[in-house]
């Protein structure tokens, strides 16, 4: 085992058999994710996980990649009644910047962040260590309540749910290709969030650091508070809408002098039976090189128990022809945009069901539209994966919010 892909892919088996065991020593329900008795003044404790071991098959003119890596993330909560309020203590782990390459999971016409100060294209960057490490409280006053965050990282109040989070999108391995014109600041190091809550709205604001996580995904990037956003979101029974807007201050590496206004706007629907779940969303960058918009749509349909449909639809405007290394102080020129489509079928299928959580074993194939001025780099790109996915058994997750 000294070859290093044979320790990686060891490592990566590895990972995922630590997640099926360690939930089984934390809930002794199968339907259990809280370890303490549901008394306000007692700490309850919640926990949540989602892995996959994923053979990656990427097909372009040219270039072919293919990887055996692990998408996965691990939540963990604890909760108690304080002064009339609800304080909670929360962290999300993820294993990525050991079980995906450095370089990140092969993607057609992905972008965003860096590997070796160069621009991603073509790889979906692996997630930091640490994905959420803070604190937050709520409390009723009247036909109100209060909420207030502070997160070391963590989301601030900008876009839908992270992609990993959403019910429509928990069975793909893969990011969409809009994920930075939507809701990559779910990995913000350092955010503060206020908002109120009446009825069915909320209205949140967020002030936290705007700049895109480094290259070195094990630490924590402490830095000033340059950023701002502000979120107007709504919920009823199976429905669910928003409407965000941030200014993002240097985001990007590459672009050290540019500033970025985020605008994103979407609808959900999940079923509370979990069968069906469904979102339309779309996110648009304003930076100097002109207006990047991203369009997605969604489903997971789970017509019996054991089976799971899932499709993504995609409409970006990508930056892929002119990007390039860090520029210089003063040095602006534009670039020429592409837009580029994607839609993605896979299927998944529940082979083990039992107390410590299902094992999926699933796959999915992509096609693309590829715009003109790519089609001499491009030609008639596809992408397939093959995996084995796990995740525990969960009641409502409601003890956390992203």
């Amino acid at each position: 085992m000294s070859h290093p892909s044979c320790r990686r892919r060891f490592l990566v088996l590895a990972f995922v058999m630590l997640l099926s065991v360690a939930p089984g020593a934390i809930a002794q329900d199968q339907h259990a994710h809280m370890a303490s008795p549901p008394d306000s003044r007692a700490w309850q404790f919640s926990w949540d996980a989602n892995a996959f071991l994923d053979w990656n098959y990427q097909s372009r003119k040219f270039t072919d990649f293919q990887r055996l890596e692990s998408q996965n993330w691990l939540m963990l909560g604890t909760a108690r009644g304080v002064a009339d309020g609800r304080l909670r203590l929360h962290t999300m782990l993820s294993f990525e910047p050991w079980t995906v390459q450095p370089l990140g999971s092969p993607q057609v016409f992905q972008t965003g962040e860096t590997y070796k100060q160069a621009p991603l294209i073509d790889y979906q960057h692996p997630h930091d260590l640490f994905m959420d490490l803070g604190v937050s409280y709520s409390r009723p006053i009247g036909q109100r309540t209060l909420l207030a965050d502070v997160l070391v990282v963590g989301s601030p109040a900008l876009g839908p749910p992270a992609f990993m989070h959403r019910p429509s999108a928990e069975d793909n391995p893969t990011a969409p290709l809009g994920h930075h014109e939507m809701d990559a600041t779910h990995i913000s190091h350092g955010v503060v969030t206020g908002g109120i809550r009446q009825g069915a709205f909320t209205l949140e604001g967020s002030w936290f650091r705007g700049a895109e996580p480094d290259e070195n995904r094990k630490d924590i990037e402490l830095g000033p508070l340059d950023s701002y956003s502000g979120r107007l979101s709504w919920r009823r029974a199976a429905w669910d809408a928003q409407f965000s807007a941030a200014h993002l201050t240097t985001p990007e590496y590459v672009e050290p002098y540019s500033d970025v206004t985020r605008l994103t706007a979407s609808v959900g629907y999940t079923r509370p039976d979990g069968r069906v779940a469904a979102l339309l969303a779309w996110g648009q960058n304003r930076e100097i090189h002109g207006n990047l918009d991203a369009y997605l749509f969604e489903t997971t349909i789970r017509s019996r128990r054991r089976h799971s449909f899932y499709t993504r639809l995609e409409l970006t405007t990508k930056d892929i022809l002119n990007a390039g290394g860090r520029h210089p102080p003063g040095v602006v020129h534009f670039h020429q945009l592409s837009r580029v489509g994607a839609f993605t079928g896979g299927y998944v299928f529940d082979i083990v069901q039992s107390r410590i959580g299902l094992f999926g074993l699933g796959g999915d194939a992509t096609a693309y539209y590829v715009p003109p001025n790519l089609l001499d780099n491009y030609g008639a790109p596809a992408s397939f994966h093959v995996f084995l996915r796990y995740r525990p058994r969960r009641m409502s997750m409601g003890m956390m919010r992203h």
